[in-house]
């Protein structure tokens, strides 16, 4: 259970972290390169370095590096799944010249949203929040694959070629600290000219916008969901922008927003044929799953769900099958599980599934219930069914994995793990779990090799090196899995070259 304290704590802690990154990184390899070289390359200054194809992906992989680092992730399988189910139906309808994108889910309550070159798309679990529908969530993820798709970002640096050129380091120091802080406070903790232009360069432009807000419409009504969501989205965020007074939402820091702006998508958006879309049941299931996340506290959420369900019954509305019902009573039964009522939620989700047979999320949270009430075995049967009936299926897969690895099942977990990890490879927390999986099956090659792709993700290039060496020195000589390892590790250590030669 976070509190919103501990995040504006977090986020304190992250600005002065990444404003010493900054002045470290940026501004002093800036007047380093001119004197000894840098091996960070230098962006949009005279020189016409401009990023593009492999840069693009070089800033991405280091946007990346610096959120694992920085940034508390939300790895609950049940919403990293949704998220990539609804960006992936938007992704086909977007004119995307790389659609190999990856997913950074951050956990902080605040209204976020972003999008970076190299395919990045980050979402903060606090969108969920604030969109009622899952029409107004897409939207926010259609407007930034819009911005990606016309690379706002790319051409905004164009316009600062004739600005202070900015080194690679500080640039990436920027982009998450827009992304994951609020950027008024983030801002005002990096001195100098390198922060004015980071924060010019972030803040898209009106033309920019309206462009994004154009093709995310197209994107919306060609994939199916309503258009009308996104001028939705933009009066809530606008509310929110009020309420708070002077202090400006993370993403309207960036991405600015005007009574005028949100009458003409209003107007753009009326022009499409009005249809009835309904939102997926599963979007308000993921919702109400991270209502509680964030909750002040599990009580609070119980008492929260309990005046819901009352409301609906008092006002007559909603039948026992009805989305907003079905939603409200799952919210309840994760809140009975964070406060160890497992009875409780299991009545709750034993009911759901009647209605619902072979929901996946009602029979993985059924299972996290089971295990977290040590009935490992009730647990595993219910999982190992559900396995049967989706192969491969992502949450139901990685339950399955913690029960391995609440029972000192370390092969069995393993096995799973490494299944995950192969499919998901940009998932850290899956190579950190494949490494103690392997640990506890006594695997230490496999520990070697989950700890080195962990150790990569991170950043850490020199601790990935090691972690192979040492499992090549466990290996027989022209075995299979030498050969394997020998070759990961050539390829870590010419990526460490790189890095270290410019």
């Amino acid at each position: 259970m976070n509190s919103l304290n501990g995040h504006l704590r977090f986020n304190t802690l992250l600005c002065a972290l990444l404003a010493l990154t900054l002045m470290t990184m940026g501004v002093s390899t800036g007047a380093a390169a001119q004197s000894q070289g840098s091996t960070l390359p230098t962006i949009g200054g005279t020189g016409g370095g401009l990023i593009a194809g492999q840069q693009e992906a070089d800033i991405g992989r280091q946007v990346l590096v610096s959120l694992r680092r920085s940034a508390p992730q939300i790895t609950d399988p049940l919403v990293y799944d949704y998220l990539g189910a609804i960006l992936y139906r938007l992704v086909p309808s977007a004119p995307l010249q790389n659609r190999d994108l990856t997913l950074a889910l951050i956990d902080d309550p605040a209204l976020n949203a972003f999008a970076v070159p190299g395919g990045i798309v980050g979402v903060n679990g606090g969108l969920f929040l604030f969109a009622r529908t899952e029409q107004q969530f897409a939207s926010v993820l259609a407007h930034e694959l819009a911005h990606l798709s016309q690379r706002h970002f790319a051409r905004r640096l164009e316009q600062q070629q004739t600005s202070t050129p900015l080194t690679i380091a500080g640039l990436i120091a920027g982009i998450v600290l827009t992304a994951v802080t609020q950027s008024d406070i983030g801002i005002a903790a990096i001195a100098g000219t390198q922060a004015l232009a980071i924060q010019n360069m972030l803040e898209y432009s009106r033309a920019n916008e309206q462009e994004a807000d154009r093709v995310g419409l197209d994107i919306l009504a060609n994939a199916g969901l309503d258009p009308r969501g996104m001028p939705e989205m933009f009066e809530i965020m606008m509310r929110k922008s009020r309420w708070q007074g002077n202090s400006v939402p993370e993403y309207l820091s960036t991405h600015p927003l005007s009574q005028s702006r949100v009458a003409d998508t209003q107007n753009r958006a009326a022009q499409y044929p009005l249809t009835r879309i309904e939102d997926s049941p599963e979007y308000h299931l993921i919702r109400a799953r991270l209502q509680v996340h964030y909750a002040a506290s599990a009580g609070a959420a119980i008492d929260s769900f309990r005046a819901a369900l009352n409301e609906l019954k008092n006002t007559g509305t909603g039948s026992s099958n009805d989305t907003s019902n079905t939603a409200i009573r799952y919210g309840l039964a994760v809140a009975y599980i964070e406060d160890r009522q497992y009875a409780e939620a299991e009545t709750l989700l034993n009911q759901l599934l009647v209605a619902n047979p072979g929901r996946i999320t009602f029979q993985v949270t059924l299972a996290q219930s089971l295990i977290a009430d040590k009935r490992l075995t009730e647990a595993r049967a219910l999982l190992v069914r559900a396995l049967a009936r989706n192969p491969g299926n992502y949450p139901i897969t990685h339950t399955l994995a913690q029960l391995e690895l609440a029972s000192d099942n370390g092969a069995a977990a393993a096995e799973l793990l490494s299944q995950l990890a192969r499919n998901k490879p940009q998932q850290e927390h899956l190579w950190f779990q494949l490494a103690e999986a392997e640990g506890m099956a006594r695997n230490i090659v496999g520990v070697h090799r989950a700890r080195a792709e962990y150790d990569a993700l991170m950043g850490d290039l020199e601790s990935a090196q090691r972690q192979l060496r040492q499992a090549q020195e466990k290996l027989t000589a022209g075995s299979p899995m030498r050969q394997i390892v020998t070759e990961r590790l050539s390829a870590i250590t010419a990526e460490l070259n790189v890095r270290r030669n410019g």
